[in-house]
């Protein structure tokens, strides 16, 4: 018997997670898509590295396992996405992985990482807008329809924009702009909100999901309710690095009306721009009876930008893998 298995283990969240495990003493599977096995940072002997492939519907196995509790954080994070290469993992890829778990005899859990935007009331998928968060929407439905039909203990953690080491896409992205002085304008009004969360708050959160049999059929929002509104954050940044904060904000409604190639901000990212606010409420009341603390958002934002700056908004880490081939 393994104690947890987690597929996207090779990715940000995923090796998060499997690193907090292990520190608890749990003993790990880490599923990553094959050629991935060497961003498996972590040596533990409680630690097995495994190939997997959740757009195939055996999710591509070799061996059979059991394994108590299923983690599935693998998505296709990216803008620009082909709809139907986002499906293939953020909506076929979760019922693969949940049916796959319906079959494990000593299944305590699936816990399965979708995206705070499909808490929305009313939200619906929607490629036109982009296929990363239309796919996670529709994926979110899917999953929750299918565990009911198989009568799955599943529960669903949504996190807002997960900030940590590793980290270099929307946000992060923003922050790079800041930096280098070109971020003109501050897209969004006062109210415009990027939540955000620590990634090791976050692992833990996950990690701790299944020892509480009253998780079993919710969904957690996780962010800071604390997070500054995204005009606050920025200048809270600019002051922090030491540069320049931009002077103006312009409406989303504006930008949404411009031409991309006018305003350098590509359509989909526009979609995680909002006014809209999230209950936390359920998670809030987990991580009391979980006895989790989050850290306060100030320290978390400037130990980010530190680390962005630091590592070249990726640059560093990417030469380095790319050393490390040759």
């Amino acid at each position: 018997m393994t104690d947890s298995i987690v597929f996207g283990a090779a990715g940000f969240i995923g090796g998060a997670l499997v690193a907090r495990l292990l520190d608890e003493g749990r003993t790990v599977i880490a599923a990553v898509r094959p050629g991935s096995e060497s961003r498996v940072r972590v040596e533990h002997p409680g630690l097995t590295v495994v190939t997997a492939d959740i757009t195939k519907p055996d999710l591509g196995l070799r061996h059979s396992f059991d394994v108590e509790d299923v983690y599935n954080c693998a998505a296709r994070f990216a803008f620009g996405l082909d709809a139907a290469a986002a499906r293939a993992v953020n909506v076929d890829g979760a019922v693969h992985v949940l049916e796959w778990a319906a079959r494990l005899p000593a299944l305590r859990r699936l816990v399965h990482v979708s995206g705070y935007r499909v808490s929305v009331p009313g939200h619906r998928p929607d490629y036109r807008a982009g296929a990363y968060e239309a796919s996670k929407t529709e994926g979110d439905r899917a999953l929750w329809q299918r565990s009911g039909e198989l009568n799955i203990p599943v529960t669903v953690a949504n996190p807002s924009t997960v900030l940590g080491p590793g980290q270099y896409i929307g946000l992060a992205e923003m922050v790079r702009d800041l930096w280098q002085g070109k971020l003109p304008a501050i897209p969004g009004g006062r109210r415009t909100l990027v939540p955000i969360v620590e990634l090791a708050y976050f692992a833990e959160f996950l990690a701790r999901i299944p020892e509480y049999p009253e998780t079993a059929g919710a969904a957690y929002t996780v962010l800071d309710p604390d997070s500054p509104a995204l005009p606050d954050l920025i200048r809270f940044l600019a002051a922090h690095l030491g540069v320049p904060a931009p002077r103006f904000t312009v409406p989303l409604g504006v930008l949404r009306r411009l031409p991309a190639a006018l305003t350098g901000v590509d359509r989909e990212r526009l979609a995680f721009l909002s006014e809209d606010r999230y209950d936390t409420s359920a998670a809030e009341a987990f991580a009391e009876r979980a006895g989790l603390v989050m850290p306060p958002a100030e320290t978390v934002l400037r130990e980010w930008a530190d680390h962005l700056v630091e590592d070249r908004f990726g640059e560093a880490e990417t030469a380095g893998a790319t050393l490390g081939r040759t």
